[in-house]
């Protein structure tokens, strides 16, 4: 008896993945559509409650995806060989998990059959958000930072994969 096909995700590169693999991979979160804020001095990443104009705060998509570059130019393309430069993603985005050798957690909806697992895990922005970027001036922004997107929920943490044993046992 054969053990079953592996998903795709385990046995494919991000740049072997076909386009609709690749958009798969979004959770739906939207945490990577937050306002983030970069100090100046440190280079540091800090995250808000606060959404793209274009996030929707119930469903954690954007409102206009095919478009979206054009109506946010500072919208990000995540494309396979960008993705190791991102290091303001957060920690439980699957693009990132997968660049850094990791697999998908259970709560990821590839991996549980179940979109709202994403929501059950405390991972979603859904009920978070205090509003959009454009209700808020930088000052007020700068209020709104949140240590919670940059960070992973207690429980929802994927088993780190154990390494080979270096010294085996005789």
């Amino acid at each position: 008896m054969s053990d079953p096909p592996r998903p795709f995700w385990q046995t494919k590169s991000l740049a072997e993945m076909s386009e609709a693999e690749w958009e798969s991979l979004c959770d739906g979160c939207g945490r990577c559509c937050l306002v983030k804020l970069e100090d100046e001095d440190t280079g540091r990443i800090h995250f808000t409650d606060v959404g793209c104009r274009l996030l929707d705060g119930e469903s954690c998509r954007c409102r206009d995806y095919p478009n979206r570059s054009s109506v946010v130019p500072d919208c990000v393309t995540l494309r396979p060989e960008s993705i190791a430069d991102l290091h303001w993603m957060p920690p439980t985005c699957a693009y990132r998990l997968l660049a850094d050798g990791q697999d998908l957690p259970a709560w990821h909806p590839l991996v549980s059959g179940r979109p709202e697992s994403v929501v059950e895990a405390g991972i979603s922005v859904k009920g978070r958000l205090s509003g959009q970027e454009e209700d808020f001036s930088v000052p007020e922004l700068v209020e709104r930072i949140r240590a919670w997107p940059g960070r992973w929920p207690k429980g929802a943490r994927p088993a780190r994969k154990a390494k080979a044993d270096s010294n085996p046992r005789s």
